[in-house]
């Protein structure tokens, strides 16, 4: 199996804002599980991609959501011409040929299916596939790494105790003022005024965070703002489209969103 289709080739861009660089690169000296943790929009996935070109190594991405079932991760039979044939999922792949596995908000899968992860997450580091009656061993180069957003943590929807433990973690936040104004202007192509004025913006919408809304603007969106407003596009229009009415449906909420919007105009 070739999986040169899962290797990044151009390095992709990524501001360090601590020692997460050296932490996940000794994490993966060891093959250590590793799970990041962190508000949606602030990174985490530019950082594993960054990480992964670092050190050469192909990384396969998988979406987590409510209706993956275990199949999806591992593999399934198949019908085609030839008859029933067994496909590898994506995270059998990983750990027969040594990529990277990501498993993106892995809280949004089902418990039932995240525990297909365990024998990889200690020092048995197998994988069993128990409809093929065959147990994989992981290739010396794969490992794990999981995305979590903690603000979404509730009874239903949670990571148990017996999965987190498994990991080592590291945990990303919105970078400070001055360092997010300097990616929002690397990625938008806007000038760093306008950058820090949206950055300003940015950091009064988290405030309303836990006053009805459960996230306030992430960095992503800040960029998506100042793509639109390299493209000419005002700063009310911008904000309106990307921040306001995707955060929220509140009547009242994105009224509040817009006057701080326009309080910084």
């Amino acid at each position: 199996m070739n999986l040169e289709n899962y290797r990044i080739s151009d390095e992709p861009y990524y501001r360090p804002v601590g020692a997460e660089i050296e932490l996940f690169a000794a994490a993966y000296a060891r093959r250590m599980p590793v799970m990041l943790k962190g508000p949606t929009g602030c990174g985490k996935t530019r950082f594993i991609e960054y990480m992964a070109f670092r050190l050469g190594k192909p990384l396969i991405t998988v979406a987590c959501h409510e209706d993956m079932t275990a199949s999806d991760l591992v593999g399934r039979y198949l019908l085609d011409a030839e008859g029933t044939v067994w496909h590898d999922g994506p995270l059998t792949l990983a750990v027969r040929h040594g990529a990277i596995c990501y498993l993106d908000e892995i809280v949004e899968a089902r418990q039932d299916t995240t525990v297909v992860i365990h024998p990889l997450t200690d020092d048995r580091r197998v994988l069993p596939l128990e409809k093929k009656n065959e147990l994989v061993h992981a290739h010396e180069d794969f490992q794990l790494v999981v995305s979590y957003n903690p603000g979404y943590q509730s009874v239903l929807k949670d990571l148990k105790e017996s999965t987190k433990q498994r990991f080592s973690a590291i945990d990303f936040t919105y970078p400070e003022p001055a360092v997010e104004a300097e990616i929002v202007t690397r990625e938008s192509g806007i000038d760093p005024a306008t950058a820090d004025l949206l950055v300003r913006i940015g950091a009064r919408t988290r405030n309303l965070k836990g006053h009805g809304l459960d996230e306030g603007a992430s960095t992503r969106m800040l960029i998506q703002a100042g793509r639109l407003m390299a493209e000419g596009i005002g700063l009310q229009q911008a904000c309106e489209m990307t921040i306001v009415l995707p955060i929220t449906d509140d009547p009242d909420l994105r009224a509040a969103l817009s006057e701080i919007v326009a309080a910084c105009c």
